[in-house]
């Protein structure tokens, strides 16, 4: 599917959307070697197998979190591509990032960085694929700073100690905790002012971060930071991941039922092609070609 514009139809038809219950779901992943990263997101990451099977595993604290589909020999996730720059896991509370990140290091794991957001602080890894995945604890939301629409975000150091400090003498690893949810999900895009016009204008989500001069936009609903990042830092005018290498295949998406049932309409509306679409939802790629599958909220 091309987009070579993206517009909600001036239409008396065309709901209104203002998205109030959106929650994201399980990201799914193709790997080359289903072994190699099964254990990698449960040794490292703490994620427990919760399904098996032949080429393909489902893998989360206590509701799924991440899907791997084995694609025996592909190529490493390419960052030219759209695609899937890191999904991010969000946990209950800054003493549960304390117990994980004193994990790493009694395991001597690498990782690709430790950011303060001033919302949140973060750990950054990359697993075996060159998947991206963001570890994070929001900060209490009262202490976000807002002004006209837009919430002050930051990338700085981490404070290590203070973050294992926290989890006070209680640094057991027993995995991600119950309560780990998908914070967020960061994508690749090939062009900023076009996934603008699509996840805001689209979709109906926030803008909240807008730092289209630097290459990333974040946007949200409810006021929560961001939902979805999106950026062109290396994939600017890239294709979209194709067969043949690690990539992400979906990014789901819960809404209540109501709030789906109008986001129907709209995407229908606008022209754009709804795939699986039934009862329990339906898929639409963004002008990127990354899939999101948006499905009823629970």
């Amino acid at each position: 599917m091309t987009f070579p514009s993206v517009h909600v139809p001036r239409s008396t038809e065309a709901p209104a959307l203002s998205l109030g219950g959106l929650s994201l779901g399980a990201v799914a992943l193709t790997v080359a070697d289903l072994t190699r990263s099964t254990e990698y997101y449960r040794a490292v990451i703490g994620l427990r197998v919760l399904a098996q099977a032949a080429g393909y595993a489902v893998l989360g604290a206590d509701t799924p979190l991440v899907e791997l589909h084995e694609e025996p020999g592909a190529a490493p996730a390419h960052p030219g591509h759209a695609g899937l720059y890191h999904l991010a896991l969000l946990l209950p509370s800054r003493a549960d990032l304390g117990r994980f990140v004193a994990h790493l290091i009694a395991g001597h794991t690498p990782v690709q960085g430790a950011s303060d957001h001033l919302v949140s602080e973060a750990i950054y890894l990359q697993d075996p694929d060159g998947h991206g995945i963001e570890v994070y604890a929001d900060r209490d939301p009262a202490s976000w700073s807002w002004q006209d629409g837009q919430v002050s975000m930051d990338t700085r150091a981490a404070d290590i100690a203070g973050i294992v400090a926290s989890a006070s003498t209680d640094t057991q690893w027993h995995g991600l905790p119950a309560g780990t949810v998908m914070g967020h999900v960061h994508l690749r895009v090939s062009d900023l002012s076009v996934a603008r016009d699509f996840y805001s204008g689209m979709l109906g989500l926030d803008v909240v971060a807008d730092l289209s001069r630097h290459g990333a936009l974040f946007v949200s609903q409810g006021g929560y930071h961001h939902h979805f990042g999106l950026n062109v830092w290396q994939s600017r005018g890239g294709a979209a991941a194709r067969s043949g290498e690690a990539r992400l295949l979906r990014a789901q998406v819960h809404l209540p039922q109501n709030e789906l049932e109008l986001l129907r309409t709209r995407l229908t509306l606008a022209g754009l092609e709804l795939s699986g679409n039934g009862p329990q939802g339906f898929a639409v790629k963004d002008p990127s070609g990354n899939l999101l599958r948006f499905g009823p909220k629970t």
